[in-house]
């Protein structure tokens, strides 16, 4: 029997080249690999969770990297396909405390997925899906993959699970509106940033915000905002979880692994505070390293630092 899974996230897998150094001067450069929701699955996995991915991988010479160091790392790949094309990548620098970004992702193998790559068997293992408005940005045959998998998964009692991601790839605000408007009856769980929410709603009121959000069936609505903090919408109810001043170093892909993170810990029946305690606790960890996946903290070591900050 096959075994089940928390969290399915679908998505673009690319090769991340990182440096603590300027893009413009640096001469050594970290492999390693990121895009949205794989962040935010590797964050899941490592809190605790059993979790799968849905991408194509090119057959270039990152291909069999990229595959193998998902193996050691227990992520789930039986619905990865292998096939012709190249690998996206994305270099990070830091210059005078600003983070430098320069992505390499045209015409990429995850740009061709589609809904013949998607084995809804596989959908069936699990708890939860999770996708990104910047995926479904990727192309129409990736948006219909998107859509179809949470038609299905609302079918079938598998929770959902999106985040809107369109600022930070400066995603045109009607292309982020169309993404979002497509699925938005199939959402169960909302993650957005405030500088998202302005985009794509209009404001910044939080209160409005939510009362639309949930005038269209979202249940739970995860807010964060550099100022105010974790602010969290469940069963009629807000908590918040405020923010920390804390020195950083490199906040790639920080709020991908939140939203992994506190799916982890949602999944495992543990309370909308206490999950965005556990979620924040790790950013805080991650935003001490460089990278968007080597960076992210294990479960254990987010438990005992959550609790010197929470007590």
């Amino acid at each position: 029997m096959e075994e089940k899974l928390d969290i399915i996230t679908i998505g673009e897998s690319l090769i991340e080249l990182s440096t603590v150094a300027s893009l413009k001067t640096s001469e050594c450069f970290n492999r390693n690999y990121g895009g949205d929701t794989l962040v935010t699955a590797i964050a899941a996995l490592r809190s605790g969770s059993k979790v799968g991915y849905i991408t194509k991988v090119g057959d270039d010479t990152f291909g069999e990297y990229l595959l193998s160091a998902w193996k050691s790392e227990g992520l789930d790949s039986n619905n990865v396909t292998l096939s012709k094309g190249q690998n996206g990548i994305y270099f990070v620098g830091h210059d005078n405390n600003t983070r430098e970004y320069q992505y390499y992702r045209q015409k990429t193998a995850a740009s061709t997925l589609s809904i013949d790559d998607i084995d809804f068997n596989y959908i069936k293992r699990a708890k939860l899906v999770y996708a990104t408005g910047f995926v479904q940005s990727l192309s129409l045959s990736a948006r219909e993959s998107v859509l179809e998998v949470f038609k299905f998964a609302k079918e079938n009692g598998i929770i959902t699970a999106y985040d809107p991601n369109c600022q930070k790839y400066d995603m045109r605000r009607d292309e982020a509106v169309e993404n979002f408007d497509s699925i938005s009856e199939y959402i169960d769980i909302l993650f957005i940033e405030s500088k998202d929410a302005e985009q794509l709603f209009e404001t910044t009121s939080i209160d409005m915000l939510v009362t639309r959000l949930c005038d269209i069936g979202i249940k739970t609505v995860i807010i964060k905002d550099k100022d105010t903090g974790i602010t969290i919408y469940e069963n009629n109810d807000t908590v918040n979880v405020p923010p920390i001043l804390t020195e950083m170093i490199d906040a790639t892909g920080v709020s991908n692994a939140f939203n992994g993170a506190f799916l982890s810990k949602y999944l495992d029946g543990i309370n909308a505070l206490n999950a965005g305690r556990f979620a924040n606790a790790l950013c805080l960890l991650q935003m001490q390293n460089v990278g968007a996946v080597k960076s992210i903290p294990y479960k254990e070591d987010v438990e005992e630092y959550c609790r010197k900050i929470y007590g």
